[in-house]
């Protein structure tokens, strides 16, 4: 791809019925450089991406708000209608009462009328105010999903979020959260790639209409929880190799073939404009027999949690 080249992404319709683009910018960063943020998302724009996903975690809402700002002002887009743009809410915030507060904080930091995704980040509540990262078990409390969850529906209907939906939600918490949602959670965004396919889930959510988004799609190489068992693959070099792509294009193609959105994280210009090269090419099924002899761990166990939670998270699912 050229370096003027702008790719056209292509869309999924969610159950809300607006359409979210397959790929994203993600903006989950271990040290949190806001001028660094801002460039990469005012270049993620030029080369064709409209997702953009964030978190008040992340503390990049801001650099996000700034980047669409300049991005409106340079022209590179007509509206803020154009873009999509998700954010999350935190584990203190999520209690009822706080809902409204802590999604107004957000939109107020990224200078927005509303986002188009809001997501419960983790299915996991802590005490108002304590934000630090791990939690300690004495900073937890029980979490109220059927209160949080019709606070984020009250959300919806403001039109302060166009759709709203969950993250790291196992199949017997969606179970739970359907049981009473008025309005289906749209999204659910986990941890997933080649190296942890979620095969179960996956077919859960297709069956529930619920849209997943992979977090990690290229295995989160040099952060705290991630590995390099993806982008190390010599399976998927080899798959690589053959298809004359990198083994980040085929490990998020081999994803967006699964019915999947991603979002991926690269503040480098270069991998920035190559993570959305994925369009002009497709597996074979002796690609996906390979890609199915990965090695399969999940490397996010315990969360946000710095204890052994892994059992109540994930409900013991594979």
């Amino acid at each position: 791809m050229s370096s003027t080249t702008k790719v056209a992404v292509p869309n999924v319709v969610l159950q809300s019925s607006f359409s979210m683009p397959v790929i994203g910018l993600g903006t989950a960063a271990e040290s949190n450089d806001g001028e660094a943020i801002k460039q990469a998302v005012i270049e993620a724009i030029k080369v064709g991406y409209r997702h953009f996903d964030t978190a008040s975690l992340y503390e990049s809402e801001q650099a996000v708000g700034e980047a669409i700002a300049e991005a409106l002002k340079l022209g590179l887009i007509g509206s803020r209608d154009e873009l999509f743009i998700t954010s999350k809410l935190w584990l203190p915030d999520n209690h009822p009462h706080l809902v409204l507060p802590a999604l107004q904080k957000s939109l107020e930091t990224l200078r927005l009328d509303y986002l188009d995704l809001y997501l419960v980040h983790w299915p996991m509540s802590a005490k108002p105010g304590i934000w630090k990262v791990p939690f300690e078990e004495e900073d937890l409390v029980p979490f109220d999903l059927k209160g949080v969850w019709t606070s984020m529906e009250e959300c919806q209907n403001m039109g302060l979020t166009k759709s709203i939906g969950v993250s790291n939600f196992s199949t017997k918490k969606l179970e739970d959260l359907l049981s009473f949602a008025t309005i289906p959670p749209s999204v659910n965004q986990v941890e997933m790639n080649a190296s942890w396919q979620q095969k179960n889930l996956t077919e859960y959510c297709k069956a529930k209409g619920i849209i997943i988004t992979a977090y990690s799609p290229l295995g989160a190489q040099g952060t705290r929880w991630g590995s390099n068992d993806v982008m190390d693959s010599e399976l998927l070099n080899n798959i690589a190799q053959t298809h004359a792509k990198t083994v980040a294009q085929v490990s998020l193609r081999w994803l967006y073939e699964q019915g999947v959105t991603v979002v991926v994280k690269s503040y480098n210009k270069e991998r920035i404009k190559q993570n959305l090269d994925i369009f002009d090419f497709s597996l074979t099924n002796d690609d996906y027999q390979k890609i199915r002899q990965i090695q399969q761990e999940r490397k996010v166990k315990n969360g946000p949690a710095g204890f052994d939670v892994i059992d109540h998270l994930w409900d013991g699912e594979n």
